[in-house]
């Protein structure tokens, strides 16, 4: 494929290659900077929460942290009833915003983090019923 672009008042012509991945086993597109949901491909097992709670998660109705950061803005509430794609939260890391948003519809049963909270990459941020 060709493509135009100009920096700086200047031209260039540039060739790209198209790689094409298999779209079966992609989860929905999300928004960029938004969470890793259940079900996506993780390369590491996900850290443990900071909670002392060794209970299973359900992992089809949780939402976990894709970068390790600070809990800037809480968005969302327990008991509010949310959409995919909803916004839950927002993450700073390493100077950058990062919003988090639900990868289900429902009602949130628990955010597990606060404003403030330092969280880890694989985290449970919140649990849904």
């Amino acid at each position: 494929m060709k493509l135009r672009i100009t920096i700086n008042d200047k031209t260039f012509d540039v060739d790209v290659e198209v790689a094409e991945a298999d779209v079966a086993t992609l989860p929905p597109a999300y928004p960029v900077g938004s969470a890793v949901l259940s079900g996506s491909v993780a390369t590491a097992p996900p850290a443990p929460a900071a909670s002392t709670s060794t209970a299973p998660v359900n992992e089809d109705k949780v939402c976990r942290s894709p970068v390790s950061g600070i809990v800037v803005r809480l968005i969302a509430q327990p008991g509010q009833c949310l959409q995919v794609g909803d916004a839950l939260m927002v993450l700073e890391a390493m100077k950058m915003e990062t919003n988090i948003s639900a990868p289900i519809a429902g009602r949130i049963k628990t955010l597990t983090v606060a404003q403030g909270d330092n969280v880890q990459s694989g985290q449970v941020v919140v649990e849904f019923e």
